[in-house]
C-alpha cells in the first residue's frame, strides 16, 4: 500500500503527468455486487454459521460446567475444586483457540474464493480503465486518493462488465 501512495505521488509531483487520469474502484463494492461475489459472501456465511453454532455449543457446555462447580464448591475439597476450576480455565483456552483457528480457516477460505475472482476480473478492469481513457487505477480501499484533479470511479462499469461477461 505504501508503495501505491509513493507511486501515486511521484506520479502528481511529475510536471510531464499533469494530464494523468486516475481511475478508482471500489473493490469491496464490486466483489459484494456480481454474482461470483454474492456466491462467495454466501458460502462464507454459511461456513461462519456452523462455526458460530459449534462455538456456542461448546460454550453452553463451560457455562454449565462453570455452573456446577459453583453449585459444588462447598462440598468439594480444596484440591478437588482447584483440579475442576484448572479444567473449567483450561477448556476456556482451547475455546477462545478454536475461536482463532476458525477465524484463520474463513480468512484463508475467502481468499481461496476470491482468488479466480479477482483473476477475472483483472482484465475487465484493465478493459473499462481503457475504454474510460484511464492511465492508472487504484483501489479506493487499498489506496486511498484524497485528491486528484481529474479521477474516474469504475466501480459500476466494472461490475456491469463482469456480470455480463461471467453470468
Amino acid at each position: 500500500m505504501k508503495n501505491l501512495i509513493l507511486i501515486l505521488i511521484a506520479v502528481m509531483s511529475v510536471s510531464s503527468f499533469a494530464g494523468v487520469k486516475i481511475g478508482v474502484i471500489n473493490m469491496q463494492k464490486v466483489l459484494g455486487t456480481i454474482k461470483a461475489g454474492k456466491a462467495v459472501k454466501a458460502t462464507l456465511d454459511k461456513s461462519v454459521k456452523a462455526k458460530q453454532k459449534q462455538l456456542k455449543k461448546e460454550e453452553g457446555e463451560l457455562k454449565k460446567l462453570q455452573s456446577s462447580i459453583q453449585k459444588q464448591s462447598s462440598l468439594l475439597s480444596k484440591k478437588a475444586l482447584a483440579k475442576k476450576e484448572n479444567e473449567l480455565r483450561t477448556r476456556y483456552i482451547a475455546l477462545q483457540k478454536k475461536s482463532v483457528d476458525f477465524e484463520k480457516q474463513i480468512r484463508k477460505q475467502e481468499a481461496e474464493l476470491k482468488k479466480p475472482i479477482i483473476k477475472n476480473l483483472n482484465p475487465i478492469i484493465d478493459s473499462v480503465s481503457k475504454s474510460k481513457n484511464v492511465d492508472i487505477t487504484f483501489d479506493l480501499l487499498s489506496a486511498p486518493i484524497f485528491y486528484a484533479k481529474e479521477k474516474i470511479n469504475i466501480t459500476k462499469d466494472v461490475i456491469k462488465a463482469y456480470d455480463k461477461k461471467h453470468k
